[in-house]
């Protein structure tokens, strides 16, 4: 598909033509594509600004990194933002900024969840430790045990201890599904505290918590 045919699905009212384009624009470079998917960064259907912010991961260069970070602070749908956490983590090292201050801003579950996993191809013990902190004292049940989950990450850093007290401390929740997390967390940093914790668990209340401790000992 050229340019003129491109341009023209672009400006279609039908928004599986919209769509169509995007996609099409895959197969071109980038200083021509960015301002092509920026025309539709404002699209009235919130499928086809997802794939303006999934385009815009794959066509990098300073115009698209601009580009998702205005999505960041101005989209409204939590889709849209997910995808443009994902795509600005294909910039590296220099997108962690923003992907903090989006988590920070943004207490929903699909967006924290999107930024966890961006994050995993950036190797900074530092800000995944702020964000699990964020996670674990946020409201959302889903986003704290994700949080816990990606402690596990930090076990060979100099985050361990860090990493470690959060997870004792989870272990007392009164939530049995936090507690559950923690004691899966806690089997893999190991060590004497997080063991001394897991025997205390082996008596909880809540048999999820107890068979997430015995796993262990299997």
């Amino acid at each position: 598909m050229n340019f003129p045919q491109i341009q023209a699905f672009l400006d279609s009212p039908n928004p599986q033509l919209r769509m169509k384009a995007i996609a099409e624009l895959h197969h071109h470079e980038p200083a021509a594509v960015v301002p092509l998917l920026k025309q539709r960064m404002n699209d009235g259907k919130f499928l086809v600004r997802s794939f303006v912010a999934m385009g815009l991961g794959y066509k990098r260069n300073n115009e698209a990194f601009e580009a998702l970070i205005s999505i960041l602070n101005n989209e409204t749908d939590h889709n849209v933002v997910a995808e443009a956490s994902n795509s600005l983590a294909k910039f590296g090292a220099q997108a962690l900024p923003h992907l903090i201050a989006a988590f920070e801003q943004n207490s929903n579950w699909l967006v924290r969840q999107s930024i966890f996993g961006a994050l995993e191809d950036l190797d900074d013990p530092e800000v995944l430790l702020k964000l699990c902190r964020l996670g674990i004292q946020g409201e959302d049940l889903t986003v704290r045990m994700a949080a816990l989950t990606q402690l596990r990450r930090l076990k060979e850093t100099h985050k361990l201890s860090e990493a470690l007290n959060l997870a004792l401390a989870s272990a007392t929740d009164d939530n049995g599904l936090v507690r559950t997390s923690a004691a899966r967390t806690l089997r893999h940093l190991g060590g004497p505290e997080a063991q001394a914790m897991l025997d205390k668990l082996q008596q909880d209340s809540d048999y999820r918590v107890v068979r997430a401790v015995l796993e262990g000992l299997l």
